[in-house]
């Protein structure tokens, strides 16, 4: 289990807090969805979680152990908003093997396997990747390093609806062996596979229940 105790990011250079006094509890191979609007401390949550920063105050445990940023960096793997801005390999295979050039060809094909993408080419560009297919791939670079944390930054932003329910369906199934923390301003898709849910505003994390954003989500005005 993933717990965030107490949190708080305030650095010097702001006026008040980013984050206030944020806790939640995200138990194993469950989604957890953080909703907010842009500006609302949603990616720098994600990067104290996966210890690219470090709280002002607070704490952070995985299965009752306390970590400290140098650990969040082996337990958890981030994909960053529109991550196919960020990709540097000329292949897939170069792609995959950046920073891990000892990996071997199973290793990669299992990754691969893993979000569908098992029957593309080790030798294709990634930047000539359909949209869907790119963030299947970034998603298949942090895979590779086995982490046991995978954390989103709205996965679904400029996607159309298509790639969009199948990015969806994917992450449904991911969440068979992983745990995953996803934050996103637009929950539409993602609410229907969530097994909590906050919304974040000014900082400040609430806990929601996820049935009732579903009925939400699922309200047509007549």
């Amino acid at each position: 289990m993933l717990r965030l105790k107490q949190l708080i990011y305030h650095p010097a250079a702001t006026s008040s807090a980013i984050l206030k006094q944020v806790s939640l509890d995200l138990p194993p191979q469950q989604l957890g969805l953080v909703i907010g609007p842009s500006g609302s401390g949603k990616s720098t949550l994600l990067e104290i979680v996966a210890g690219l920063a470090a709280p002002t105050m607070g704490d952070l445990y995985w299965r009752q152990q306390e970590l400290k940023p140098n650990d969040l960096q082996q337990l958890a793997g981030l994909v960053f908003q529109f991550p196919e801005r960020h990709f540097c390999g000329g292949t897939v295979l170069e792609e995959l093997r950046l920073g891990h050039p000892e990996l071997g060809a199973e290793q990669v094909h299992q990754a691969l396997k893993e979000v569908g993408l098992e029957d593309l080419s080790l030798f294709t560009s990634p930047q000539s990747l359909s949209g869907g297919q790119q963030r299947r791939l970034a998603l298949a670079v942090q895979l590779i390093r086995q982490p046991h944390l995978l954390l989103l930054d709205e996965p679904t932003a400029g996607l159309d609806w298509s790639m969009r329910k199948q990015l969806v369906s994917l992450l449904a199934k991911l969440k068979q062996h992983w745990s995953l923390l996803i934050v996103t301003h637009d929950p539409a898709e993602l609410v229907g596979i969530a097994d909590c849910c906050w919304t974040l505003n000014q900082g400040e994390l609430v806990s929601v229940d996820p049935k009732t954003l579903r009925l939400q989500n699922s309200f047509i005005p007549g």
